[in-house]
């Protein structure tokens, strides 16, 4: 394992660290408390998401790094900046940091077994890697649960403390994001130009549509704007560090990084879109 896949554990780690310090445990009773919003929101992230990104690689017809990397994202949970993006947007905060919490757990799990149907899907057999899940499932808790996990420990026990170091830690974990995509990036210049071309579009029509999708589903479940826009943006809004992570210190393959490091660039555009119609629509609508 060199330098930078090192840094980038500990960058994973140093965000779900800030993540724990804005969790509480009515975080996780919540999720009983609206059972429809959660379920409706799970159902989008965990299932309908990586059903969405195989139909579009299909579509597009995408080559096996970029296939992987966008199956790899869509395997992942929603990131912290979803909660961000959803108080901008006038969302409900409470409904999407639940989600992300819930969906953190969950995806400890489901993660190794998308990432397997992935790389038996688009690998020839002569280059098939095959995962140890049990491994991978540990490997993933040690970077998500035991961070999230000393975070909420410290906001228990120490609450001004934490809530002192939330903003700084968010802060950084942005930046943290930033330098992670920026390094990827020029490590991969010469073949940032191809990649783009292949990714780009599949990553903005993944974005877009599991967003619409997120928001539309929620309307059908007779949800509010707010708790609808907190879906959207929560089926949008993925962990593109743990996405990079999960290809770089797992799949040790820095190519299936690429299309999570576009998309988080784009996710920050759509997520702006969202902002702009939550602050401009919520209080007319509720």
């Amino acid at each position: 394992m060199d330098v930078g896949t090192i840094i980038l554990a500990i960058s994973l780690i140093v965000i779900m660290f800030g993540m724990g310090l804005s969790l509480v445990k009515d975080d996780f009773i919540r999720i009983f408390q609206k059972p429809k919003a959660i379920v409706v929101g799970l159902v989008n992230q965990i299932v309908l998401l990586p059903i969405i990104a195989y139909v579009l690689i299909s579509i597009f017809g995408t080559g096996a790094d970029i296939a992987i990397g966008v199956m790899v994202l869509a395997a992942c949970p929603g990131g912290p900046t979803s909660n961000l993006i959803t108080h901008l947007a006038k969302g409900d905060t409470g409904l999407s940091v639940s989600l992300t919490a819930a969906n953190s757990l969950i995806t400890i799990f489901t993660i190794p077994f998308v990432v397997d149907f992935a790389l038996t899907e688009f690998l020839d057999a002569s280059e098939m890697i095959q995962i140890d899940k049990v491994k991978t499932i540990a490997q993933i808790f040690v970077i998500v649960i035991i961070p999230v996990s000393i975070g909420m420990g410290i906001k228990a026990a120490k609450p001004a403390f934490a809530d002192k170091m939330n903003k700084p830690v968010k802060i950084a974990s942005g930046v943290v994001l930033f330098l992670v995509i920026i390094g990827l990036v020029l490590k991969k210049k010469e073949d940032l130009v191809p990649y783009f071309k292949q990714a780009g579009l599949i990553a903005l029509a993944l974005n877009i549509a599991t967003m619409l999708i997120g928001f539309i589903s929620a309307k059908i479940a007779k949800l509010s704007l707010s708790q609808s826009l907190t879906i959207s943006v929560e089926s949008g809004i993925q962990n593109g560090t743990m996405a990079i992570a999960v290809a770089s210190t797992i799949l040790l393959n820095e190519n299936y990084a690429i299309a999570p490091a576009i998309y988080s660039l784009i996710m920050f555009f759509t997520g702006g879109v969202v902002i702009a119609y939550g602050m401009k629509s919520v209080n007319l609508n509720e």
